[in-house]
């Protein structure tokens, strides 16, 4: 993770940490020396806690190779590259377009060239927005931001505690979810239009067990070849471009 594109996004040293926290500024994770607790530290972890940013306790060496300026006092701070939207304003995204909800939800995608990719997918297949979790799930890193060639400055990107709650409470508002698994009814037989969020999991293990549980439908695409799997970003391009091929259908 110590890539020099993401530096640039990288706040060290105590104050200036404590500083970006008090100014408003977006924290996506925070490195601490493990072990450490004077007071200052605990006021970091404090406005940390306040905002539910997500620690990491790691190693002098771990800190030292992550810094740039070789002045960390303990604490590095991550800062986001785009500020994050509410799910409302996904949401209310797609009533002003007039258009169904279309909506991307990824469960612990960890490699930020994944996450851009995805975005940049669901800006072009003319998705409302994308949500991603907290925890466990990188960020708007710059990387992410580099990757995504310019749709994270027109789709919005909401981070949500709990994705399986989240699914739980668009369901109230009349959204159906499909999630990506090899297991699945084939795409091309299920009906994908209308009020739709496309569920795509972790690189390695694909989508969680808590949140397949909450969506209505699995997708599999087909597959002739030799190895098992599609990259994260490749699958959901594939199955966002059959929401877009059901939708341009029923219109």
């Amino acid at each position: 993770m110590a890539d020099e594109r993401v530096k640039e996004f990288m706040i060290e040293g105590r104050n200036a940490v404590i500083e970006a926290f008090r100014a408003g500024k977006t924290i996506d994770k925070l490195y601490i020396l493990d072990g450490c607790k004077d007071g200052p530290i605990l006021t970091i972890k404090r406005e940390a806690s306040k905002h539910d940013t997500q620690i990491k306790y790691v190693a002098k060496e771990r800190l030292d190779q992550l810094s740039e300026t070789g002045k960390h006092q303990g604490v590095i701070a991550q800062a986001a590259a785009y500020e994050y939207a509410e799910v409302e304003d996904i949401l209310q995204r797609a009533k002003e377009k007039g258009e169904p909800p279309f909506v991307f939800l990824l469960d612990n995608i960890e490699d930020p060239h994944n996450l851009g990719a995805i975005i940049r997918t669901a800006n072009l297949a003319g998705a409302h927005g994308v949500i991603i979790p907290k925890n466990r799930a990188v960020g708007l890193t710059a990387t992410v931001a580099r990757t995504s060639a310019g749709a994270l400055n027109y789709t919005p990107v909401a981070k949500v505690t709990n994705l399986a709650k989240t699914i739980e409470d668009l369901k109230k508002e009349g959204m159906w979810f499909v999630c990506a698994d090899m297991g699945g009814t084939t795409m091309y037989d299920l009906n994908l239009t209308g009020s739709i969020g496309l569920v795509i999991g972790n690189e390695g293990e694909g989508v969680g067990r808590l949140v397949k549980e909450k969506c209505d439908m699995i997708a599999s695409i087909p597959m002739k070849g030799d190895i098992d799997s599609l990259n994260a970003s490749v699958a959901a391009g594939v199955l966002a471009y059959e929401i877009v091929r059901q939708r341009l259908a029923a219109k």
